[in-house]
């Protein structure tokens, strides 16, 4: 397993060793004492969407005490993922960060509490799993309108964004009062 370091600090992209051959290919997706060397999290609850070309989910967060830390993978097709650091006292408050993930490139993105997270759907379909350290707690959910002009996100703009209700209802980055 390769962890790489990101410039926004705690964020990881973490690359699985793959072993190919005639048959196909295999790889730990989830090693923990590999991962424990670098953080140290306890996954409670796997998570797995599927969804078409163009879906926008996010950017979500849970608002303490139910903030999650996320290890994100795309299991088939791709997605750009991005996630918003929302840590009033970091370096990189306000700065998001974005990876292509794929079951092509296997990267996982590894998102500590205190962050913002979505994903668009760049392939016809793409399935996403997560595991999450904390349980979902309805009355916690929040999140950021995914194209609000203060974050700088370059999504694929050649891809028609399709967002859930509730999505494009989100608050705006100024109008967030961070509880990081």
């Amino acid at each position: 397993m390769k962890i790489n370091k990101t410039f926004i600090e705690d964020l990881l992209i973490i690359e699985p060793q793959l072993f190919k051959d005639d048959r196909g290919f295999f790889y730990e997706s989830y090693n923990k004492n590999n991962l424990d060397k670098i953080i140290n999290v306890v996954f409670v609850q796997d998570n797995e969407s599927k969804s078409n070309k163009g879906v926008v989910r996010g950017l979500h967060f849970q608002l303490p005490p139910f903030e999650q830390t996320k290890l994100v993978r795309c299991v088939s097709g791709e997605i750009l993922d991005v996630a918003v650091d929302l840590r009033t006292n970091s370096k990189t408050y306000g700065m998001s960060f974005s990876v292509e993930l794929s079951s092509e490139n296997n990267k996982q993105l590894f998102v500590p509490k205190g962050f913002a997270h979505g994903f668009q759907v760049l392939s016809n379909t793409a399935i996403v799993n997560y595991k999450v350290d904390n349980y979902y707690n309805p009355k916690s959910d929040s999140g950021l309108i995914w194209n609000d002009k203060d974050l700088l996100i370059d999504w694929n703009h050649d891809i028609k964004p399709i967002l859930s209700v509730k999505d494009l209802k989100l608050i705006s980055f100024k109008d967030l009062k961070s509880p990081f």
